[in-house]
C-alpha cells in the first residue's frame, strides 16, 4: 500500500501548480482523499479532502477559492490544482486517505485502520517565489 504525491516545484508568486496522488496497491475509489501541507517549522495543515465518489469536497479557509481537489477513480488518481499561488503557500504537500478538512485546516481521522492514521504518500515540495 503506497502512495505518492508528485507535482511540486518552483513557481512565481500568482502562478499555478497542479499536483497529483498516485496509488499503487490498492484502489482509492472507496477512500476520502486528503491533501495536506507542511512548511517548515510549521505544524501540519489539513488543505483539502473529497468523498469518495468526489462529490463532496472541503477546503481549509487559506486555500478556499485558490485551490481545487479533484479525483479519477478510474485513473486511481487524486489531483490538487493550485492557482494564484503565494509564498505562504510554500510547504511540502502530501495526500493520504480518509481525513476530513475543516476550514481551519485542522483535521480528523475516519478511516478504520489499526493503527487509526490511514496511508500517506511522500510528499512533494512546492515552493512560492516572491
Amino acid at each position: 500500500v503506497q502512495l505518492q504525491a508528485f507535482g511540486g516545484g518552483l513557481v512565481q508568486s500568482g502562478g499555478s501548480r497542479t499536483l497529483s496522488c498516485a496509488a499503487c496497491g490498492f484502489s482509492l475509489e472507496n477512500y476520502v482523499m486528503s491533501w495536506f501541507r507542511q512548511a517548515p517549522g510549521k505544524a501540519r495543515e489539513g488543505v483539502s479532502c473529497i468523498s469518495s465518489n468526489g462529490n463532496t469536497t472541503y477546503y481549509s479557509d487559506s486555500v478556499k477559492g485558490r485551490f481545487t481537489i479533484s479525483r479519477d477513480n478510474a485513473k486511481n488518481t487524486v489531483s490538487l490544482q493550485m492557482h494564484n499561488l503565494k509564498p505562504e503557500d510554500t510547504a511540502v504537500y502530501y495526500c493520504a486517505t480518509d481525513y476530513l478538512i475543516t476550514e481551519d485546516g485542522s483535521y480528523l481521522y475516519i478511516g478504520d485502520d489499526n493503527a487509526g492514521k490511514g496511508s500517506w504518500g511522500r510528499g512533494t515540495q512546492v515552493t512560492v517565489s516572491s
